[in-house]
């Protein structure tokens, strides 16, 4: 049998785009005498949509997309994902489906069993819990048919809820020939692997193949980083799809033993997914042009080459705003950085701006020492000077804030903090570091200038500062946040697992929640992490508990 596994990149709402892509690749699956095409999940309206579903024109979209797709498929088997409407009784008045065509004729649909509704997921807002499992007659063979989370409790990697129900398990008894699954299941950091061992799993327990297509591509927050996957029966893998690009993947279950093994580069892929980030997120909202503060810090470094890389040097502008307190080295280091990019580069200095401000408030100041206040009025003038460039040259600002200084709240909001987007806010200090070294590694010199990477990280904003002024060392701060805000552990088992005091430790969360009400304002986030600060993360802002 032939499979076409076909990783596209949809986007959210655009049903039409969508649909032309489904149809343009049926009529490639149909020239390469393919069996079956299998599509992600919620492949029309893309994933998620979030609150769109509500709108019965939506819905109804949908399905004159479908009957589009249905005619398009004669001689051929297409398993393509929707939102359908639930016709039965239940709570909820909607299924996350996959529509099961034949040769021009709509079988059925296979309803999804799991719905999370944990981390980034919301599904059980929207959709009934699917009941019926059973295998679909194609291409002469019996073929299961699962969405995305039905494959993933079977494996043990579900930890944060207890499906009653196991799908893989429930279709042991129909004995199929082969599994297919419809998946949109994000990028995290370091999670490629585990989504092998996952269709491992379901394979050694089907004791036949199992095809994984997954969505590639980013949407407002959530990066899809592709990859899908065919293991044959025997559990051994023999394709795997692109990273964060869209791929036709080609599947002969008649071809014979295979064992492709499976390398890939950490931090290259996390580079990679946050490219996608940022060139999805403009380009599907027809943006075309940033703009962003280079400070001459390794923060504005790194996502200036993000953003090369993303929508072109030529589409990209950094803008480097001095004050009395900016470093000679600094300067320097910012326009290098620009010249080797090749991106274009203005200065602006804010000094006069800064001490006409302090001359304003002079008056209601008086008797009082500059503090914070004069180092918060440095980062807002930068943001109206970076702000009016958007404004006037339709430029969207990339916020450079880390996600260890935010978690910190070691940033300021309606200063840095404001922009279109916050490119690495889900990326801890010592990621950035790494990542920097990777590129220039990648490039075989140094597009970031070395002093950017050497020099000890400062915001600049009174004499001699240093982040270690305020903060410990960045490695204590990302050990604190892994444990705590990733993977939940009580303050104790953080300060043991990391060897660091626990007073450190009940600091850092505090900090963690005090500053709950700057990130709540802050630019949407970029998710590449297990637990990000931007979606899938709730917490109150006015509380009692630390």
């Amino acid at each position: 049998m032939k499979i076409l596994a076909a990783q596209i990149n949809p986007t959210i709402g655009d049903l039409d785009g969508n649909t032309r892509k489904i149809i343009d690749v049926i009529k490639e699956a149909k020239s390469k005498k393919v069996d079956i095409v299998l599509f992600p999940e919620l492949t029309i309206c893309g994933y998620a949509p979030e609150d769109l579903v509500l709108h019965n024109s939506f819905i109804d979209g949908m399905q004159q997309r479908l009957e589009q797709i249905i005619r398009a498929s004669s001689g051929i088997a297409v398993v393509v994902g929707l939102v359908r409407r639930n016709l039965f009784s239940g709570e909820k008045d909607l299924f996350n489906s996959v529509a099961v065509i034949d040769n021009g004729t709509l079988l059925g649909f296979q309803d999804k069993w799991l719905l999370p509704t944990y981390d980034v997921f919301n599904e059980r807002r929207y959709f009934e819990p699917g009941q019926d499992t059973r295998v679909w007659a194609l291409a002469g063979k019996r073929v299961g048919i699962i969405i995305c989370e039905d494959i993933w409790q079977h494996a043990g990697y579900v930890d944060l809820t207890n499906y009653p129900r196991d799908p893989v398990q429930e279709l042991e008894k129909y004995h199929p020939d082969i599994l297919l699954n419809a998946s949109a299941s994000p990028y995290q950091f370091q999670k490629p692997d585990v989504r092998i061992k996952v269709c491992q799993k379901a394979s050694k327990t089907l004791k036949c193949p199992v095809v994984l297509c997954c969505q590639v591509g980013a949407n407002d927050q959530i990066i899809f980083d592709g990859y899908s996957i065919y293991v044959d029966k025997n559990q051994n893998l023999c394709k795997l799809g692109k990273a964060c690009e869209e791929d036709l993947m080609y599947i002969d279950t008649e071809a014979g033993s295979c064992n492709v093994p499976f390398e890939y580069d950490v931090l290259g892929d996390l580079y990679k997914a946050l490219v996608l980030g940022v060139r999805d997120y403009f380009h599907k909202q027809e943006f075309t042009k940033a703009c962003l503060g280079l400070s001459g810090g390794i923060d504005s470094a790194l996502v200036a080459c993000i953003a090369k890389d993303a929508l072109g040097a030529e589409n990209v502008l950094g803008i480097s705003m001095p004050s009395q307190f900016t470093s000679e080295q600094s300067k320097e280091d910012a326009k290098n950085l620009a010249t080797n990019l090749g991106i274009d580069f203005i200065e602006l200095p804010i000094e006069r701006t800064f001490e006409s401000m302090k001359k304003t408030l002079n008056p209601y100041f008086e008797g009082k020492e500059e503090d914070v206040t004069e180092e918060n009025m440095q980062a807002r003038i930068r943001s109206v000077f970076i702000m009016a460039f958007s404004n006037k040259h339709g430029y969207i600002v990339l916020s450079s804030g880390n996600k260890s200084e935010t978690a910190m709240g070691y940033c300021t909001l309606y200063g840095d903090m404001s922009g279109g987007l916050g490119v690495i806010g889900d990326v801890v200090k010592t990621r950035v570091y790494d990542l920097c070294r990777w590129y220039n590694k990648k490039h075989k010199k140094d597009v970031i200038p070395s002093t950017v990477i050497e020099k000890a990280p400062s915001a600049e904003l009174r004499p001699d500062q240093k982040d270690l002024d305020s903060l410990p060392d960045y490695q204590i701060v990302d050990h604190v946040l892994e444990g705590y805000v990733e993977d939940y552990l009580r303050v104790d088992n953080i300060a043991e697992k990391y060897k660091i005091p626990i007073e450190t430790v009940l600091n850092l969360v505090r900090k963690i929640h005090q500053a709950e009400y700057k990130r709540r304002q802050g630019a949407p986030v970029l998710r590449v992490s297990k637990k990000s600060f931007g979606i899938g993360r709730q917490y109150p802002i006015v509380q009692k508990w630390m």
